[in-house]
């Protein structure tokens, strides 16, 4: 559900959560992120760029069966949106993932140039035998 996000927004938007749910990395290159896009995470506070990011989603893609975002909801900030979602799936051991988060996304020419990702790390422990180890 989004709340006055333009046409153009609300489409990169809903096209960036299709392709991670496909783990259409491909896409995201392509049409969704600047090549110079900073992701950030509240986890670990620290920016990275598309290339560490794309990591992290065929890491997600690869782990999570069933990788869905539910309950989505969006609205217009200056430069960009904020969504809500809940990003749902099954771990490997057969766990339910359920981590409640948001975006703060920038956009320009119609790419996202900025996310910045809230989300609750305790709600994802049962993928922690699963990460890659940091870089």
């Amino acid at each position: 559900m989004s709340t006055g996000l333009a046409p153009e927004t609300e489409r990169l938007a809903s096209d960036f959560i299709a392709a991670v749910e496909r783990g259409d990395i491909d896409t995201i290159r392509r049409e969704i992120y600047a090549p110079d896009a900073v992701i950030w995470h509240n986890t670990d506070d620290r920016e990275i760029g598309p290339e560490d990011n794309f990591r992290v989603l065929r890491w997600l893609c690869s782990t999570v069966k069933d990788l869905r975002y539910e309950d989505q909801v969006r609205h217009p900030i200056p430069g960009g949106y904020a969504q809500r979602h809940v990003l749902r799936g099954v771990a490997p051991g057969g766990e339910e993932l359920t981590v409640r988060a948001c975006f703060f996304v920038t956009v320009a020419n119609g790419r996202i140039v900025r996310l910045d990702e809230y989300l609750d790390s305790s709600a994802s422990r049962c993928l922690d035998p699963y990460r890659p180890t940091p870089r």
